[in-house]
């Protein structure tokens, strides 16, 4: 049997094959107004499509555990019941298609505040609809962004409640995995690396230090997610510096402080961080990432990364890379990618019944 397609387990929950679907922002939902951060029709009709496709498992985009903690005003969010209502219309399809449903739940931090990407993605404000960003320290992202405000720390324990009031929403919505984003140069970013976080309290300078948020934020979800249902933590591996960013070692090293935090499975990215750096893009580029962290901890990976073919997927998990593959622009232009994939490799995936006669 091909490897991509046979289940695997988590905690008491089975994800049903390997094909699985990372967090991508839609920028599509109301910016304000009751409705604001609620997923509408056209998140209904893009999540539903990748699990009518087979694809067995879809994380849900970015979504906000705060309005100032959402990257455009017009992502996702899980703030408010009015939100988690319309969560679960998602969910209960996805289910139905045998598909896991999960969230990522997110800060953007100092990254916040942006127009949506085919509008340029420039930082606005308030004129337009932005807020003031927030961040570990007050220093920008790049030229074009504002220098965000340092967090108190009063005001990092009220992040942290966000991000366990969340999860405990996201529960009601109907999912059955989370993921903490922890990559990409967004809050839990912007304090794990150097380059972002030069605070000299008990949250910045070591990397004990520099990781305390983080922690907090996965000891505060974890209390309130269930025991039987599994928790992701998406990072950036790298921030691509020669010095003075985070590190692969670092990575590897934090992998094994997360599981023992209950952390389930790493979901390995790479940059986000800092600006203008150069980094070496092609089929595959950041699955070396996720294979170091599997080679060398206990704590089960997800590669990510222009992965594009089905050989190309079964051969990162022949090959002990990764326990499973997330595909991001593929499964944009292609929602059926899993079934496609099933057919090359003799493996069996779920069709709809609607869909038998395309068998």
């Amino acid at each position: 049997m091909s490897a991509l397609f046979e289940p695997y387990t988590l905690r008491d929950l089975t994800i049903p094959n390997r094909v699985w679907m990372p967090p991508m922002c839609q920028y599509s939902a109301a910016p304000e107004g009751p409705e604001a951060g609620a997923p509408n029709d056209w998140h209904f009709a893009h999540y539903a499509a990748r699990a009518a496709g087979g694809t067995g498992l879809v994380i849900v985009e970015a979504t906000g555990v705060s309005p100032e903690g959402r990257i455009s005003p017009y992502d996702l969010g899980i703030w408010n019941d009015i939100q988690v209502e319309a969560f679960r219309r998602i969910t209960r399809f996805l289910v139905s298609q045998g598909t896991v449903p999960g969230i990522q739940l997110a800060h953007a931090g100092r990254k916040a505040s942006t127009e949506r990407p085919w509008k340029g993605g420039a930082p606005i404000g308030a004129e337009g609809g932005g807020w003031q960003p927030l961040g570990p320290s007050p220093v920008a992202f790049d030229e074009r962004h504002p220098t965000p405000t340092e967090l108190t720390l009063a005001q990092i324990q009220e992040v942290v409640g966000q991000f366990a009031d969340a999860a405990r929403r996201a529960l009601a919505a109907g999912f059955e995995i989370a993921e903490i984003h922890g990559a990409h140069g967004y809050l839990i970013g912007n304090f794990l690396s150097p380059h972002s976080n030069h605070r000299t309290d008990a949250y910045g300078g070591s990397y004990e230090n520099r990781t305390r948020f983080a922690l907090e934020v996965v000891d505060a979800v974890r209390e309130v997610w269930p025991q039987d249902k599994p928790l992701f933590f998406r990072i950036s591996a790298t921030d691509w510096l020669e010095e003075g960013g985070w590190t692969p070692d670092d990575t590897v090293r934090f992998a094994a402080d997360l599981q023992a935090h209950g952390i389930d499975l790493l979901d390995v990215s790479t940059g986000g961080n800092a600006s203008g750096v150069r980094m070496p893009i092609g089929p595959g580029y950041q699955v070396p990432f996720a294979a170091r962290v599997k080679a060398e901890t206990k704590l089960p990976v997800a590669a990510v990364g222009l992965i594009t073919e089905p050989e190309q997927a079964e051969k990162i998990l022949v090959n002990g890379e990764a326990d499973a593959v997330l595909l991001g622009r593929e499964l944009l232009r292609n929602p059926s990618w899993a079934r496609q994939a099933a057919r090359e490799l003799g493996g069996d995936v779920h069709v709809p019944d609607q869909y038998h006669r395309s068998v």
